[in-house]
């Protein structure tokens, strides 16, 4: 083996710095957010608090996981990724699965249809008014239904089938199966990499949304984790909301918690579910992505 000359170690050197740079870059504030949340407030208030927490304190913690309107905001925000995320990938695999067959009769104009869904849109406030013309508006399937429907992962899925091989399902109607018996034992089963990804991207956008908690509905039993966490955040920096925020002063005073300290203990539990489920999932969503996204 050739010895590396000392302009590849000079070379090897700026890459591994500038690559612990960015790394660095991308943690450090998520690490800072995690170690403020755990100092005490009274602490907090000092400063100079980088790396690690000068006084450990869970109080924050507690405040946020004893609050009524975190806890059904989290039940809100759990129950529309369990119910959003499995429809929606059904809905996409059933959509896919007949635009990948090049014999479906006026299979280009359908897919340039969905295509140009992607591009251009109604805007803002004629979706308003189709949501309320079907009555979804302040219901919990405003979350659900609307998105229902990816263009973008349904090509995803669509090439993926693409690749498979015809014969399968050639086979398969030889044997007397129709498309959907097709579909259900043969196609969907080949289809866990592409459809792990997609389940992972749906999944992570019902948890992180926030708008349209803020946007479709008024009651305050459908607001989602996030719409909540935003409103923390914005807490103290309106002045609409001067005397609320006087109560939840005094009320840091006998808990020892401050805003801050609230605002990176509601961000660390709105971040975290995802954070845990996203490494059990990380193999199927590179291979999902490259098969899925190459065509044949």
């Amino acid at each position: 083996m050739r010895s590396r000359s000392l302009g590849d170690r000079f070379y090897s050197g700026i890459v591994y710095a500038f690559l612990l740079v960015v790394v660095f870059a991308t943690f450090y504030p998520f690490w800072n957010v995690l170690v403020l949340s755990v100092n005490s407030a009274a602490d907090s208030i000092k400063g100079g608090i980088y790396f690690w927490p000068r006084e450990l304190s869970f109080t924050s913690y507690k405040e946020i996981l004893t609050d009524r309107e975190i806890l059904h905001a989290v039940w809100v925000t759990f129950a529309r990724t369990v119910v959003g995320t499995p429809l929606a990938v059904l809905v996409i695999t059933l959509l896919a699965y007949p635009l990948s067959n090049r014999d479906l009769v006026l299979r280009k104009p359908i897919t340039l249809y969905f295509i140009f869904t992607m591009y251009f849109g109604g805007g803002l406030i004629p979706y308003y008014m189709v949501l309320k013309s079907v009555h979804l508006i302040d219901t919990f399937w405003v979350f659900v239904l609307p998105g229902l429907v990816n263009v973008f992962y349904m090509i995803l899925v669509r090439t993926f089938i693409e690749q498979l091989p015809q014969e399968l399902a050639e086979s398969a109607k030889i044997d007397g199966a129709n498309d959907l018996q097709i579909f259900v034992r043969v196609i969907f089963p080949l289809t866990t990499p592409v459809l792990a990804t997609i389940a992972l991207f749906i999944a992570v956008g019902h948890w992180n949304a926030w708008f349209d908690s803020y946007a479709f509905t008024y009651k305050s039993s459908l607001k989602t984790l996030q719409a909540v966490l935003v409103k923390i955040l914005n807490q103290y920096q309106t002045g609409s909301m001067v005397s609320d925020a006087q109560k939840l002063a005094d009320s840091a005073k006998r808990l020892a918690v401050s805003p801050d300290t609230i605002r990176m203990a509601a961000t660390v539990v709105a971040t975290l579910p995802i954070v845990l489920v996203y490494p059990f999932l990380q193999r199927y969503f590179v291979k999902g992505m490259m098969l899925g996204a190459v065509k044949s």
